[in-house]
């Protein structure tokens, strides 16, 4: 059975490695649109993950994408910078994050 969304962000905890996120203080916004279309943000702060779903107020970047592109990037069959390159992903604010999101989060698949 395919992993929704919603279990996609709720296992971001449990992906979080907090040795790879020393000195961050951000807050990622994920507006998806498609089947699935949801908006969530991580808190990233003082060595914790924190996920929220909706909205937040002031997020250092924020990531546009489809639903299933998505979902196809965090579970590695879709490769991010060409998703990027061929604008299924939309980035605003601090860009740097997008690249460290992968380091900071390890998926097993």
């Amino acid at each position: 059975m395919a992993i929704t969304l919603e279990e996609l962000f709720e296992k971001l905890p449990g992906a979080f490695n907090p040795e790879k996120a020393q000195g961050l203080d951000v807050v990622i916004q994920f507006n998806l649109r498609g089947e699935e279309a949801s908006d969530w943000y991580v808190i990233v702060k003082d060595g914790t993950c924190e996920v929220g779903k909706g909205q937040h107020e002031a997020p250092t970047m924020s990531l546009g994408a489809d639903s299933q592109d998505y979902k196809d990037i965090v579970t590695g069959r879709l490769d991010a910078m060409a998703a990027f390159m061929q604008q299924k992903v939309q980035l605003q604010g601090d860009l740097n994050l997008a690249m460290k999101f992968a380091q900071i989060f390890k998926f097993t698949k």
